[in-house]
């Protein structure tokens, strides 16, 4: 966020860098407002609350993005938002020109692997059939059953991106029969 300012744009919608910080803080400090972002009534609340977050000085916005939770201890602050920060950090870069995909280290990649294998059924839940995860070395886990299923394979990294609905910015290979593949590719992820 620091390196392309507060205006640069996102793959969050038509969320700025800003609006995406916004939100983190949000998710992080403010938990009166936090409800609203699975919660439809309350999504004005949260919206005005973001909004108002969103007008900070810049550097203290990222300031607050970088220091992480106030209220969370940190084991539980891991496991709630190692996606989710992951996922936005890829949506600020992504979304810049000439981006490149960056290698994770192997942890890291093992980290995201757990969280796909353990929420991968709620991650494909509107999926039409099964969905089979494969990474580069084979190992494989079926976060979905159904027939027909599709494979998709690629690192945890790029796997989870798709999940989290950047297909089009997912260097993931999807496998199956034509149909199967047309149908899931169709099916809206986003998270």
């Amino acid at each position: 966020m620091e390196a392309v300012g507060p205006d640069a744009p996102t793959l969050s919608g038509d969320w700025t860098s800003r609006d995406l910080a916004a939100h983190l803080v949000l998710r992080e400090r403010r938990p009166d407002a936090a409800a609203g972002i699975l919660l439809r009534p309350l999504e004005g609340y949260t919206r005005v609350v973001q909004d108002h977050l969103a007008g900070q000085d810049w550097a203290r916005l990222v300031a607050k993005v970088r220091s992480g939770p106030l209220l969370m201890p940190d084991r539980i602050d891991k496991v709630v938002n190692t996606a989710e920060f992951f996922v936005h950090h890829e949506d600020v870069r992504r979304a810049q020109e000439r981006w490149q995909p960056r290698e994770l280290t192997a942890a890291d990649e093992r980290s995201l692997w757990r969280l796909l294998c353990a929420r991968g059924g709620a991650l494909f839940r509107k999926a039409t059939g099964g969905v089979v995860l494969q990474l580069p070395d084979g190992t494989e886990h079926q976060a979905r059953p159904g027939e027909p299923a599709v494979t998709l394979v690629g690192p945890a990294s790029e796997l989870l991106l798709y999940a989290y609905g950047r297909t089009a910015h997912a260097q993931v290979r999807i496998d199956g029969d034509p149909e199967a593949v047309a149908a899931f590719t169709r099916t809206s992820l986003s998270v």
